[in-house]
């Protein structure tokens, strides 16, 4: 089930990309001076694609707590330590020890 989700979650995001990239530009850097024309006047909740992005942009939030709350809820109370094999794991060499020279020479 969260396979199937997944895989429509990433199919909302790639129509959300694609209806956004389909929308005129309004004008101005980042959003700043589009005028009163925007999605709280009439004439911008009729458009299909300003009611079309912000279905999406509700179901894009709405996905991944979905997805959350679902792996959440799938508890199998193993750790990945658990999965490791120790014979596995690569040993490392022997180091040699040497013996210990003092760090500042003396004059005698």
């Amino acid at each position: 089930m969260t396979t199937v989700l997944l895989v429509i979650y990433l199919l909302v995001t790639l129509a959300l990309v694609i209806v956004v990239l389909m929308q005129r530009s309004e004008g101005g850097a980042l959003g700043m001076g589009g005028g009163p024309g925007g999605m709280m006047t009439g004439r911008g909740a009729a458009n299909v694609l300003t009611r079309t992005t912000m279905v999406l942009g509700v179901l894009f939030f709405i996905m991944p707590i979905a997805l959350a709350i679902m792996l959440g809820s799938q508890t199998n109370n193993s750790s990945v330590f658990d999965e490791i094999d120790a014979n596995a794991l690569p040993v490392p060499a022997a180091v040699e020890e040497t013996p210990d020279e003092p760090a500042v020479p003396t004059d005698d």
